[in-house]
């Protein structure tokens, strides 16, 4: 299974792990601490170093009750940063974002992925996203940031979930995305209850009939501190082990924070499996 993705073609075959690199002053888990240009080049170097084969970059954070950043603010967050290591690295470099207007400068900069909490659908993203070559994520959230975790309702959130993801993919695909630049996100801990994301897991297998690689990002999230009871900085364990399950019920790539772990676990089970 391959990902095109700009001038990257990344073989799935075995999972990849996306690192996170949050230049942003309130994400939920590491908000502020890579905040500066500088700090976040040079943490995401450390990613590459622990084996991260593609960079996520984000300037604008989606945790619940987050508070939107102007346009210009989110350009000056991630742009000086994803021009300051596109000369230092040879993996993807992935934008995350929904504004179209972010993603035309960050593939500019750039940029080879697109990864869109709201899947292509404000205006302009989609033609963006086909006039370029680059990869895209299309995740599923219902709800917004602000309000998603106000008690979210689904009559079969497998179903429903595949439903959205599936008609995203039909829309990126007639707007001039190839099948082979797409892959998909059910959004765990976007719009979910604990019930729902456990569901979501449980049945992750079920995802691979629409026929595209699957992004999991389950890293350090809440649903992990609730069957756990640990706070959010104490939750490395549990994010590796959902991360492990994930990459055997299907997720072709990551999205974690613990980068090192990550990689390391799934070497193990690589080699005994």
């Amino acid at each position: 299974m391959q990902f095109d993705c700009g001038k990257f073609q990344l073989d799935l075959t075995s999972p990849c792990v996306m690192g996170i690199v949050n230049v942003t002053p309130d994400s939920f888990s590491d908000g502020g601490k890579f905040a500066t240009s500088n700090l976040a080049i040079a943490h995401a170097l450390k990613l590459v170093e622990e084996g991260a084969g593609i960079l996520d970059i984000g300037g604008e954070s989606t945790r619940p009750n987050s508070t939107p950043v102007s346009l210009q603010e989110e350009l000056d967050r991630v742009i000086p940063v994803i021009e300051g290591l596109v000369g230092l690295i040879n993996i993807p470099i992935s934008i995350d974002t929904y504004k179209p207007q972010v993603m035309q400068a960050a593939i500019a900069a750039g940029a080879s992925i697109v990864n869109d909490v709201r899947a292509l659908q404000e205006n302009g993203a989609l033609e963006i996203a086909a006039e370029s070559n680059v990869g895209v994520c299309l995740m599923h959230m219902q709800g917004k940031p602000q309000t998603m975790q106000v008690n979210p309702e689904y009559q079969n959130v497998v179903s429903e979930v595949q439903a959205f993801l599936k008609e995203r993919l039909q829309a990126s695909i007639h707007a001039g995305c190839r099948a082979s630049r797409i892959v998909l996100d059910p959004g765990f801990g976007f719009g979910k209850t604990r019930a729902h994301n456990i569901t979501l897991i449980q049945q992750l297998e079920s995802f691979t009939c629409l026929g595209q690689p699957l992004l999991v990002g389950l890293s350090r999230k809440s649903v992990l501190g609730q069957m756990t009871g640990n706070d959010v900085d104490a939750r490395l364990y549990a994010s590796v082990a959902a991360s492990v399950i994930a990459a055997q019920k299907g997720a072709k790539i990551l999205r974690v924070h613990d980068v090192k772990a990550t990689v390391e676990a799934l070497k193990v089970v690589s080699a005994l499996q």
